[in-house]
């Protein structure tokens, strides 16, 4: 049967692309059960902010060595892409190098593939190194340890992988035109794997064939499985910057959110005309649960940023509680919220659809109060964050629920609350006795 590779070809990508789809699809269900839907404002603005962020990677060169390596792996990924284009195309119609007909366009594309899947293979070593051999500090902490460690380690072998095949089967491709065998039609510019040649030498045609066929299938079938590992890995970003930093918030750092049903109370409270003693509306709907318990009660924006998390680290390094020896780490308080909302997920597949109660919830089983109770709103995780992730949206969420839904508040903090609610200010003096400090 002369079609069968194209035939298990074509299988192997739908299988690939379908389960991918399936897993995308569960990825939107969960983070629809986020409340209010995403925001529509000024779209320009949220254009400009994804392709200076997201697009132009402008926040990963603060810190310039991680950041000019990861541009250069994130342009090996997208650039290389085209070359998987190509291979797909061959694969279905059993062409050989169909974009070859674009002559010294397609010789300096393949060119700059290889130049790129080389450099690709620098950076995620010097990556490893600094991960595994150097540890930096933001590696270490003890979220980092178990599957988010392995995980990293897997990502950067999965890639080196993918690019020496792709270099062997441009080899044992570029020996095989050489070679002059029928259907391996010269094409293409190979100066990197071109040094991998002697590898070859002595092997008959039909071997190199084999390799060239082993390589090329590996290859293919390894970016599928590449395609669907994302999903269950922090390389989820991947997919995710673009759509986070579109939503993220356009309002300066520091701006919170008012509650609207404590906005409409106080304007009732400041109101003149208004009777205290009014009976309530019964067309009035139901009073909002204040804050956040549960991955449930979370917008769609910051489930969003839960799953968009890279795990880099940068958001924890830069925060002064954590520095100074607080429990709290913005990273956490995002892998925390994923993995409660997985968590939540899983029991939505085996419910069917049916969000059921286990007992459980992610403040108290995931985040402690000792946590959210360290940070000190100064913004500094948001503006570390490479792909506009907001730890603090999260934690002033939960805090809000604690204070205004249970009346658990650290006792300085209620002592304070007391004094403004009592003398109109944090101090405990009435106003008539403030100006005593000046008469001694």
């Amino acid at each position: 049967m002369p079609y069968l590779p194209n035939i298990v070809f074509f299988l192997a990508l739908t299988f690939g692309i379908g389960y991918f789809i399936k897993n995308v699809r569960k990825l939107l269900r969960n983070i629809k059960l986020g409340k209010r839907d995403f925001p529509k404002d000024n779209p320009s603005q949220r254009l400009k902010n994804m392709l200076m962020v997201a697009l132009g990677q402008s926040k990963m060169t603060v810190r310039p060595v991680a950041g000019i390596l990861h541009i250069i792996v994130y342009l090996g990924f997208i650039i290389i892409n085209i070359e998987v284009l190509e291979i797909i195309i061959d694969g279905l119609f059993g062409t050989h190098r169909v974009f070859s007909f674009l002559g010294s366009a397609y010789n300096f594309l393949i060119a700059s593939f290889e130049v790129l899947a080389f450099l690709v293979i620098v950076a995620v070593v010097i990556f490893w190194i600094r991960r595994n051999i150097i540890k930096l500090r933001r590696f270490l902490s003890p979220e980092m340890k178990g599957w988010p460690k392995r995980d990293a380690d897997v990502i950067l072998y999965i890639e080196v992988v993918l690019m020496l095949l792709f270099l062997t089967m441009n080899a044992a491709d570029n020996q095989l035109q050489l070679l002059e065998v029928e259907h391996y039609t010269k094409a293409g510019l190979f100066p990197v794997s071109s040094f991998l040649l002697p590898l070859f030498e002595g092997l008959s045609a039909e071997s190199v064939i084999i390799v060239e066929r082993l390589a090329w299938w590996l290859h293919i079938i390894g970016i599928l499985c590449f395609l669907n590992y994302l999903y269950f890995s922090k390389h989820l970003h991947i997919l995710l910057a673009f759509p986070n930093t579109y939503y993220a918030s356009l309002k300066p750092k520091g701006a919170f959110k008012n509650l609207e049903s404590v906005t409409q109370e106080v304007r009732l409270m400041m109101d003149p005309s208004a009777n205290p003693y009014a009976a309530a509306d019964e067309n009035m709907a139901p009073p909002e649960k204040f804050g956040a318990s549960d991955v449930m009660d979370l917008s769609k924006v910051q489930l969003l940023n839960a799953y968009s998390c890279t795990e880099c680290g940068r958001c924890t390094s830069e925060c002064p509680a954590n520095i100074t020896g607080k429990k709290l780490s913005p990273r956490k308080i995002m892998m925390d919220t994923r993995d409660r909302l997985e968590e939540v997920g899983k029991s939505l597949d085996v419910n069917k659809g049916v969000i059921q109660d286990d007992g459980k919830q992610l403040l108290g089983d995931y985040i402690s109060e000792e946590e959210l109770w360290a940070c000190t709103s100064c913004n500094a995780c948001v503006e570390a964050c490479p792909i506009s992730i907001d730890p603090l949206g999260i934690i002033m969420s939960m805090r809000q629920y604690l204070v205004m839904e249970k009346s658990q508040a650290p006792t300085e903090l209620n002592v304070m609350m007391g004094n403004i609610e009592n003398n109109g200010a944090p101090w405990p003096y009435n106003q008539m006795d403030r100006l005593n400090w000046t008469e001694e």
